[in-house]
Protein backbone atom coordinates (compact mmCIF):
# COMPACT_ATOMS: atom_id res chain seq x y z
CA UNK A 1 0.00 0.00 0.00
CA UNK A 2 2.80 2.60 0.95
CA UNK A 3 4.06 2.42 -3.03
CA UNK A 4 1.17 2.85 -4.49
CA UNK A 5 0.22 5.92 -1.92
CA UNK A 6 3.66 7.21 -2.13
CA UNK A 7 2.99 7.34 -6.36
CA UNK A 8 0.04 8.91 -5.69
CA UNK A 9 1.11 11.82 -3.80
CA UNK A 10 3.89 12.32 -6.16
CA UNK A 11 1.63 13.02 -9.19
CA UNK A 12 -0.08 15.89 -7.13
CA UNK A 13 1.01 19.19 -8.77
CA UNK A 14 2.32 20.35 -5.09
CA UNK A 15 5.27 21.69 -5.85
CA UNK A 16 4.22 23.86 -8.91
CA UNK A 17 1.80 25.39 -6.97
CA UNK A 18 4.09 26.05 -4.09
CA UNK A 19 5.92 27.59 -6.58
CA UNK A 20 3.47 30.08 -7.74
CA UNK A 21 2.55 31.11 -4.03
CA UNK A 22 5.91 32.21 -3.66
CA UNK A 23 6.66 34.11 -6.66
CA UNK A 24 3.31 35.75 -6.11
CA UNK A 25 4.53 36.41 -2.45
CA UNK A 26 7.35 38.47 -3.42
CA UNK A 27 5.52 40.90 -5.86
CA UNK A 28 4.78 44.34 -4.91
CA UNK A 29 0.82 44.78 -5.61
CA UNK A 30 -1.21 47.93 -6.36
CA UNK A 31 -3.65 49.13 -3.31
CA UNK A 32 -6.96 47.73 -4.29
CA UNK A 33 -10.28 49.35 -3.29
CA UNK A 34 -10.11 47.46 0.33
CA UNK A 35 -6.72 49.00 0.76
CA UNK A 36 -7.47 52.44 -0.35
CA UNK A 37 -11.31 52.59 1.59
CA UNK A 38 -11.98 49.93 3.63
CA UNK A 39 -10.99 51.47 7.28
CA UNK A 40 -12.77 54.55 6.02
CA UNK A 41 -16.09 52.22 5.23
CA UNK A 42 -15.94 49.86 8.39
CA UNK A 43 -15.25 53.41 10.66
CA UNK A 44 -18.28 54.81 8.95
CA UNK A 45 -20.49 51.94 9.50
CA UNK A 46 -19.38 51.47 13.33
CA UNK A 47 -20.41 55.20 13.55
CA UNK A 48 -24.06 55.27 11.70
CA UNK A 49 -24.58 52.14 14.22
CA UNK A 50 -24.09 53.61 17.29
CA UNK A 51 -25.40 56.86 16.50
CA UNK A 52 -28.94 54.71 15.49
CA UNK A 53 -28.91 52.73 18.56
CA UNK A 54 -28.05 56.04 20.97
CA UNK A 55 -31.40 57.47 18.91
CA UNK A 56 -33.46 54.58 19.21
CA UNK A 57 -32.13 53.34 22.74
CA UNK A 58 -32.74 57.26 23.77
CA UNK A 59 -35.77 59.26 22.00
CA UNK A 60 -38.19 57.07 20.88
CA UNK A 61 -39.85 56.08 24.16
CA UNK A 62 -39.55 51.93 24.29
CA UNK A 63 -41.12 51.02 27.48
CA UNK A 64 -37.62 48.64 28.70
CA UNK A 65 -39.78 46.45 31.45
CA UNK A 66 -38.16 48.23 34.46
CA UNK A 67 -38.64 46.79 37.73
CA UNK A 68 -41.34 48.35 39.20
CA UNK A 69 -39.93 47.40 43.06
CA UNK A 70 -40.60 50.31 45.19
CA UNK A 71 -42.74 52.27 42.91
CA UNK A 72 -46.12 50.07 42.49
CA UNK A 73 -47.99 49.24 45.66
CA UNK A 74 -50.61 46.67 46.00
CA UNK A 75 -53.84 47.72 46.54
CA UNK A 76 -56.23 46.52 49.44
CA UNK A 77 -57.77 43.11 49.00
CA UNK A 78 -61.10 43.24 48.40
CA UNK A 79 -63.56 40.09 49.24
Amino acid sequence: MFPLAKNALGRLPVRSIQRTVARYSHQKRTPDFHDKYGNAILAGGATFCIATWTYTVTQIGIEWNLSPVGRVTPKEWRE
